[in-house]
């Protein structure tokens, strides 16, 4: 069932929506090579260390990218997200066809200031690689918000963090309180 703004798209946008919404997974060949960089970004998460986050992020977009056969965007870490009426922005993803795509991720909560949650921020990641892979992998005129390209993300993050990675990321975080 599309989102309700698929409405007020032109019949084109429509059918586009309609392209992305029917593709529910990207399917990575050999996931287990880019599990250690996930570690690593979680690792760089915890000691707060923004340039080795930006570092590690880059080099699983670029993996992912490399993956699937598709040009790598440019990712950039940055400090504080910023916040407005609408509430906070935590990535986006920007593309002109004359520049290589960029991918923009903030680390820090614009309230308190403090660092993203590792699955959030991974999360966040998959989120605007998924934009680039809607125009590089997928072909796609245009990327939209879709059921299709939350389930795409999802698919990328399973991929990546095994049910072990998830259990130990609880049991430290329950021992920490």
């Amino acid at each position: 069932m599309p989102f309700a703004y698929y409405a007020r798209l032109s019949a084109r946008a429509q059918a586009i929506y309609r392209q992305s919404d029917r593709v529910t997974e990207v399917s990575l060949p050999r996931p287990e090579v880019l599990r250690p960089l996930v570690e690593v970004l979680k690792l760089a998460l915890v000691r707060e260390d923004r340039p080795a986050v930006q570092v590690v992020a880059h080099d699983l977009a670029r993996g992912l990218a490399e993956m699937l056969r598709v040009p790598p965007p440019i990712v950039q870490v940055l400090a504080v997200r910023p916040t407005s009426s609408w509430g906070e922005l935590h990535g986006l993803y920007t593309t002109d066809r004359r520049r290589t795509p960029r991918i923009q991720l903030w680390m820090r909560t614009a309230r308190h200031r403090r660092v993203v949650a590792f699955r959030t921020f991974l999360r966040t990641l998959l989120h605007e690689v998924g934009h680039h892979l809607d125009y590089e992998y997928l072909g796609l005129a245009d990327s939209f918000h879709t059921e299709g390209f939350f389930r795409r993300e999802s698919s990328l993050f399973n991929q990546l963090v095994t049910a072990e990675d998830t259990r130990s990321s609880r049991t430290r975080t329950e021992v920490g309180r």
